[in-house]
């Protein structure tokens, strides 16, 4: 592969400012490890055993006991996938609505909904399994793999954000934000009486995450601010500061205040000039 071509990809992971881009990039790494491994296994005839180390040592288990001495995995089986399809349309998923997301609340507030969803989806799916009888004959093998939950919180924070925000889909042409992930919701809710359960649930809890959080976002209070650095005491001469340049680009400081006041009183709220600002911040963001 051309340097140039990883040097770009690596800049658009790591040094963007996107959050979707980079959690992407961790997903497909990983992703790209396990095939490779298989890969050679296949080829060479031959059985490492790193492949089933690593999915007993990092998919969420279910039962408690199994649990208790594996808990990094209630962190670490949001980064894997088996199956292609599995991870593609994760992917897919993860780009489509996290560029909306991106468009209008910042990158803690990504990072925040990605993380948390996968936690939470990996808690409904441990308690599911060892409250409701359903589930009582699976429960000492039962295991979960994927970003699944994480890219749902995803999804319906952004439909919960912007209900009426139209996507445009191959097939079925512009679509509401709000009856995409209805229908999202409505077939993991089927799901958790398939062959899928566990992930179905998992996915269930990422989208309550994502809709409790913009809700209460809505209402004043950023959960994601836990994730927030305090910021470190700096001298600054004058002269200096008021030398800068910025290429007709808003400072951080004033994006920042613009996203408060969509977490505090919606988009509609803002004035044509805030808007045009955070829309010269957001393609600053995709160069």
């Amino acid at each position: 592969m051309n340097r140039s071509v990883v040097s770009d990809l690596w800049y658009k992971m790591v040094h963007s400012g996107s959050r979707m881009n980079f959690f992407i990039g961790i997903n497909t790494i990983i992703f790209l490890f396990f095939a490779v491994v298989n890969v050679v296994e296949f080829l060479f005839r031959m059985e490492t055993g790193i492949l089933p180390f690593l999915k007993v040592n990092l998919a969420l288990p279910a039962f408690l006991p199994s649990l208790l001495y594996k808990f990094w995995t209630l962190f670490t089986y949001m980064f894997v996938h088996e199956d292609f399809l599995h991870f593609i349309f994760n992917m897919l998923a993860l780009y489509w609505f996290g560029r909306i997301f991106e468009d209008f609340l910042n990158a803690r507030q990504f990072t925040f909904t990605y993380i948390a969803g996968g936690i939470v989806g990996g808690l409904l799916f441990i308690l599911f399994y060892n409250v409701f009888p359903g589930y009582q004959e699976t429960l000492p093998y039962a295991t979960v793999v994927g970003a699944s939950a994480c890219v749902m919180a995803i999804i319906v924070a952004t439909a919960t954000l912007l209900p009426d925000y139209n996507l445009h889909l191959l097939i079925f042409g512009s679509v509401q934000l709000k009856y995409l992930a209805l229908v999202y919701i409505l077939i993991d809710i089927i799901g958790m009486a398939g062959l899928n359960a566990g992930g179905a649930i998992a996915h269930l809890g990422g989208a309550l995450l994502g809709f409790v959080y913009i809700k209460q976002l809505k209402a004043g209070n950023d959960w994601s601010k836990t994730f927030q650095r305090k910021p470190r005491l700096k001298v600054v001469h004058r002269e200096k500061v008021t030398s800068r340049v910025i290429n007709d680009i808003p400072e951080q400081e004033v994006i920042d205040r613009i996203l408060d006041k969509i977490s505090q009183k919606g988009y509609q709220s803002l004035t044509k000039q805030e808007k045009e600002l955070l829309f010269k911040a957001s393609n600053k963001n995709e160069e």
